[in-house]
């Protein structure tokens, strides 16, 4: 009995070092969990302030399609607002949408599998699918758009919105933000695996 309690002590040598071990992963996990909540915050921050777009896009399409049939009046600059509203929602709202699972899934086999199982499928296809893709947009728009500032490339209608360089910056922005929310998920569903918290 009190070799058994002696082998347990505190004292042993090597409890010490595990213990340091343990709490640095316990550490190394609760840092992970922090970036996955500081990253899920700012895409439910984006994406709440994206939706504002869609009334803002519904006011000024009723407003174009009045003044026109109504008025005879018709406004270029106010009908590619509306087009600059919908890229905006819809290329910034991806990584809001990745969140809350809101993405069409075509593969027919994963509402099939385990909560496990599907853990693995959304960790490896994040590290091997979603974030490279990311990274690859981010790079392969950077030069296009760099380009378009350095013109400061405007609407090629007269009367159009002299701001085309500010839309196709959102192309390395929404890179960006799904970047983030990748890293986000891939990094939920491997603490999920790590954890057995699936």
């Amino acid at each position: 009995m009190w070799l058994r309690l002696n082998y347990f002590s505190p004292h042993v040598k090597g409890y010490d070092t595990l213990l340091r071990h343990n709490q640095k992963d316990s550490f190394r996990m609760l840092t992970l969990h922090k970036i996955v909540r500081y990253i899920d915050a700012y895409s439910t921050f984006c994406g709440r302030l994206l939706a504002w777009l869609c009334l803002g896009m519904a006011a000024l399409t009723t407003a174009i399609v009045t003044l026109r049939y109504g008025f005879n009046q018709g406004s270029i600059a106010a009908q590619e607002a509306v087009i600059y509203m919908h890229g905006c929602l819809f290329m910034l709202g991806t990584a809001y949408t990745l969140k809350t699972g809101g993405h069409v899934r075509v593969d027919i086999f994963y509402q099939k599998f385990g909560p496990r199982c599907r853990c693995w499928i959304n960790a490896l296809g994040g590290i091997i699918f979603l974030i490279p893709f990311c990274i690859f947009v981010f790079g392969i728009s950077w030069g296009y758009v760099i380009d378009a500032w350095t013109i400061k490339e405007v609407s090629p209608e007269p009367n159009g919105i002299p701001a085309v360089f500010l839309l196709k910056s959102v192309i390395p922005l929404m890179a960006f933000n799904l970047l983030l929310q990748g890293i986000a998920e891939t990094l939920r569903n491997a603490l999920a695996l790590v954890e057995d918290s699936y």
